[in-house]
């Protein structure tokens, strides 16, 4: 049996001669193919505004510095997530806490998320972004999280790295309903890839212009917002500071290819998590718990163990068996980085048991038949 990763992209022969299409053209950098890309992501999206990036990285530190982040403000997220999305909360200045988990749907739990910021009300210390992760690609409580950020007066960016193609609520995730911003990835695991690269959507034209101000230097060439007259066709004015987190029409090209399959790829996903949870049911092991109104992009299909020493030993199993387990995620409060920000062991109890228990198995849209029967076997085999 060949190796079975546990996910990988998929490059069609469309894909490729839209690449080769777009190095053949006038434009690599920034080109009509790339204002084609943001066009189809809001239709895909559902919002009135969508900015690519080179990464979703990019994309999270474009959305907290237009949102105002900076020195003295908090940003809280889900400690069940990867390092970029409180990382860029420290680099734009601001300081970063965790709210745990919920244990069935891995995603932020809204009862903690209240009795915190009760808590933090009595000691002046609300945050002013929250970031819930739409953890494996199905929606967090959006609905609740809303009500609690128009109660305690912070904004929403949701992390939908996971969640192309996801639904919350009847609409897209990426719609922004409940949120400020969204912000996508497109690596090459995702369920659609641009190779590197991301997108950020909201349906505020101010958020808007300030994260493409953030993306492309702080430097515009709108004349209607020179603070000076134009002193000729050349002439650009830099208003604000900012980095190059530009996606080039190279990227945007293969981008525009595979969102048109975006339908049939959620649809294959849904499938073989499907058949993975009527196959597997009965074995001392759980599944992800859906939230209500949401229905997942199934980025990853995780398996959560019933006994936590048993996990190693599965994971070496099925590695040797060349079925390409991974562990999502090492809560991030219990990296080295933050422990010298003073996090402990212990902090939120839910993502650290969870972390021991959790294993991702083989999940994405061209998994075969057979491939699938095979991590499934193998699976049972174990147990």
């Amino acid at each position: 049996m060949s190796f079975i990763p546990y996910g990988r992209q998929c490059i069609t022969k469309e894909d490729i001669q839209a690449v080769v299409t777009t190095l053949e053209s006038d434009f690599l950098t920034q080109g009509p193919v790339g204002v084609e890309f943001e066009n189809a992501c809001k239709q895909a999206f559902g919002s009135a505004y969508a900015l690519s990036c080179n990464s979703a990285t990019s994309g999270l530190h474009m959305a907290y510095e237009a949102l105002g982040l900076g020195k003295g403000d908090a940003l809280w997220t889900s400690p069940n997530t990867f390092v970029a999305t409180s990382n860029m909360a420290l680099h734009v200045g601001g300081h970063v806490d965790f709210v745990d988990i919920d244990p069935e749907t891995y995603c932020m739990c809204m009862k903690a998320l209240e009795a915190k910021l009760i808590q933090a009300k009595t000691e002046n210390k609300l945050p002013k972004i929250v970031t819930p992760v739409h953890f494996a690609g199905q929606s967090c409580n959006m609905k609740r999280l809303r009500e609690l950020a128009d109660e305690y007066g912070f904004f929403v960016v949701e992390d939908a790295a996971h969640a192309v193609g996801a639904i919350y609520n009847g609409k897209p995730v990426g719609a922004c309903e409940f949120s400020d911003i969204a912000v996508f990835s497109f690596h090459p695991v995702k369920i659609i890839t641009t190779g590197e690269g991301g997108m950020v959507t909201t349906n505020s034209a101010n958020l808007a212009q300030k994260m493409a101000d953030i993306r492309s230097h702080g430097v515009t060439k709108d004349e209607t917002r020179f603070t000076k007259h134009s002193e000729g066709p050349w002439f650009y004015e830099q208003q604000s500071l900012g980095c190059n987190y530009r996606m080039c029409d190279i990227q945007s090209a293969l981008g525009l290819s595979q969102i048109k399959r975006l339908p049939e790829n959620i649809n294959s996903r849904i499938q073989i998590s499907e058949i993975y949870k009527a196959q597997l049911a009965g074995l001392p092991l759980t599944f992800q718990k859906m939230e209500e109104g949401a229905k997942s992009s199934w980025h990853l299909f995780v398996l959560k163990l019933a006994d936590a020493s048993k996990r190693l030993e599965f994971f070496n199993y099925l590695r040797s068996k060349n079925i390409g387990v991974q562990i999502h995620y090492i809560p991030v409060h219990t990296q080295p980085y933050y422990k010298g920000l003073g996090f402990k062991e212990g902090f939120c109890p839910n993502a650290e048991d969870y972390y021991s228990r959790c294993i991702s198995i083989p999940m994405y849209h061209t998994l075969t038949e057979d491939d699938q029967e095979y991590v499934i076997n193998t699976i049972k085999k174990f147990f």
